[in-house]
């Protein structure tokens, strides 16, 4: 125990009743039930205790302070009458001698009520984190975070991985999101970054010998929050294996995961391997989507070719996808509001019709269907209670839509999901290469150091947007957990890789120069990943955003309300790294 106490807020039990005890904490608030008597409570990061002055002096001590004010107790444990079963120190209280003031609130009034913090508004709650953290709903999360942390450290020590740690100060990389940068002083008009991620770094280290490497990374992105993803910094599990193959990769991430998502979970349910594959043709095909939950039940069909002349007009020409959901039962209130969602997430129209008690096929867009009505039950393998949502477009919004319908409908239908549980999955055969919807040209569709399958004959002999490479994601519950691959350790295929995004052998050498550098110096096949950790935690606690599971977060436009960031600074500081502020042109 530390000086100022001898037992903590949570410790103190009947077999105590008779000690003289210090406690320290927050004074969280009184119930006063006469001048002289009144029920205090006392919390501290253990948990509460009761305290119970009896005298007018004690009375007046307590009641002199703010609430949130830090004091030490001084007093007797003693058995309680009304003893309260919800809390581990209910059977006892403290009875007070002297109350020390070690840390006095001077606000009257607090920003949000502690215990209830989380209804306050989220900036609000940012500004003031670190009253938020007191609450020990909010506490908690940070609290299952770490254990979280030290059982995945833990279990990847087990399986012999080395944690290292990478450097936070590197060079710009031209690939991938926005970079942090960060200017030199010693060298006028250049700039550190901060690491997207180790990519490099882990990859140099395996040319280096090491065999197995990991570490709880920290990853910077100049990059627009959501949900699912907190702007700026984050951190992942990052693993890298030498000699090593998809299949390798695919072994410790099913041995490591499950028990920590069986053990932590909201769900005590987590996929055991293998877990299920499923190519990224097929995801889309099937769930619309290259991050399936699938604990949904439903799966996108194909009716193309039976609709596309049915008279729709926007059928006419495009793909049409449709999802079946049986025993259907939804209102048409209900049916327009899950359609609205749709649109709102895709910007495409979701279409419908049902079958009712007779098998005749009803609602929605049912007018367009009657002459081709058996033909559509036959190939839906319709019956009465049937319901099909639809979506149509070129091909990839078609699915795209038809993902954003599995996904809305199948949370909102209940018997279409199984949500007490975690469902892995691996979405691997990603494409190499796409054409990039702003550029219109071709381009890397994931990392850019993946080996294509086929190797170095497939790049100069085959289609490039036919050529998948030994890409894969993680993903859990329709949350994309991770990205990771094979790497391409040889120099003379990443040349040839990179010639077809339009980057001759130089620019290679320009652009990455200790990763080619350091392959002609003979590397091995070496693969990995590198899970999410925030939102690991964030699906452990079931909470709706990753914020609730960072200990300082930023709110959704990238600033730390708490601590003022980001900030001006002064011409000095400017002119020390030699950078001068051109400020943006206001617009009428």
């Amino acid at each position: 125990m530390t000086q100022s106490r001898t037992h903590n807020c949570n410790e103190l039990r009947l077999s105590d009743a008779g000690k003289r005890v210090t406690l320290v904490g927050w004074y969280e608030n009184i119930r006063r039930v006469s001048k002289n008597l009144g029920f205090v409570i006392l919390r501290d990061f253990y948990g509460t205790t009761q305290i119970v002055p009896e005298t007018e002096e004690m009375m007046d001590a307590f009641l002199a302070l703010n609430t949130e004010s830090t004091v030490q107790v001084e007093g007797v444990v003693r058995e309680r009458s009304n003893k309260n079963p919800k809390i581990p120190t209910g059977d006892i209280e403290v009875v007070p001698e002297k109350v020390t003031v070690l840390g006095k609130c001077i606000y009257n009034e607090l920003p949000f009520e502690i215990n209830r913090s989380k209804d306050a508004d989220e900036n609000t709650r940012l500004k003031y984190r670190f009253l938020d953290l007191r609450n020990p709903e909010v506490k908690k999360k940070i609290v299952l975070r770490s254990n979280i942390v030290a059982d995945l450290r833990k279990a990847m020590m087990e399986h012999d991985f080395l944690e290292i740690t990478t450097p936070i100060l590197t060079a710009s990389s031209p690939e991938g999101a926005r970079d942090y940068l960060v200017p030199s002083r010693n060298y006028p008009g250049k700039f550190y970054a901060l690491p997207q991620a180790p990519q490099q770094f882990k990859q140099l280290l395996m040319t280096s010998g090491f065999d197995r490497y990991f570490q709880i990374a920290p990853c910077f992105r100049d990059e627009d929050a959501r949900a699912d993803r907190s702007p700026g910094e984050f951190y992942q599990l990052d693993m890298e294996m030498a000699f090593a193959s998809q299949e390798d990769v695919f072994a410790v991430i099913e041995d490591v995961l499950p028990p920590v998502f069986e053990k932590y979970g909201t769900y005590n349910v987590a996929s055991k391997a293998p877990f299920t594959r499923i190519s990224y043709n097929d995801a889309m095909e099937k769930y619309g989507s290259d991050k399936p939950d699938l604990r949904i039940k439903l799966i996108v069909e194909d009716v193309t070719e039976l609709l596309a002349d049915c008279g729709f007009e926007p059928f006419a020409g495009n793909v049409v996808k449709a999802v079946k959901i049986d025993n259907f039962t939804n209102t048409r209130k209900e049916i327009d509001a899950m359609c609205d969602e749709v649109f709102v997430a895709t910007a495409n129209k979701a279409y419908w019709f049902k079958v009712d008690e007779n098998g005749e096929i009803v609602g929605g867009i049912a007018k367009f269907l009657q002459e081709k009505k058996d033909a559509v039950k036959a190939a839906l393998d319709l019956k009465p209670g049937d319901f099909v949502a639809l979506s149509a477009g070129k091909k990839l919004a078609a699915q795209k839509t038809a993902g954003a319908i599995r996904k809305i409908f199948g949370n909102k239908v209940d018997h279409c999901i199984d949500r007490e549980r975690y469902e892995f999955c691996w979405i691997v055969d990603f494409p190499m290469y796409e054409i990039g919807e702003e550029s219109g040209e071709i381009e890397f569709c994931h990392n850019p150091f993946s080996m294509p399958q086929g190797g170095k004959e497939a790049l100069l002999n085959e289609d490039p947007l036919t050529i998948m490479a030994y890409q894969y994601d993680l993903v859990c519950n329709g949350i994309e957990l991770s990205s990771g691959a094979v790497r391409n350790h040889d120099p003379e295929i990443m040349v040839e890789a990179f010639k077809i995004v339009g980057l001759g052998e130089e620019a290679v050498k320009a652009k990455f120069p200790a990763m080619y550098n350091a392959f002609c110096y003979g590397a091995p096949p070496h693969a990995g990943i590198a899970p999410g950790v925030d939102r690991m935690v964030m699906l452990l606690t079931g909470d709706e955003t990753i914020r609730e599971v960072i200990p300082f977060p930023m709110n959704k436009g990238a600033q730390d309300l708490l601590m003022g960031s980001p900030s001006e600074v002064d011409e000095k500081q400017l002119s020390d790294v030699h950078i001068k502020v051109v400020m943006p042109e206001k617009k009428d």
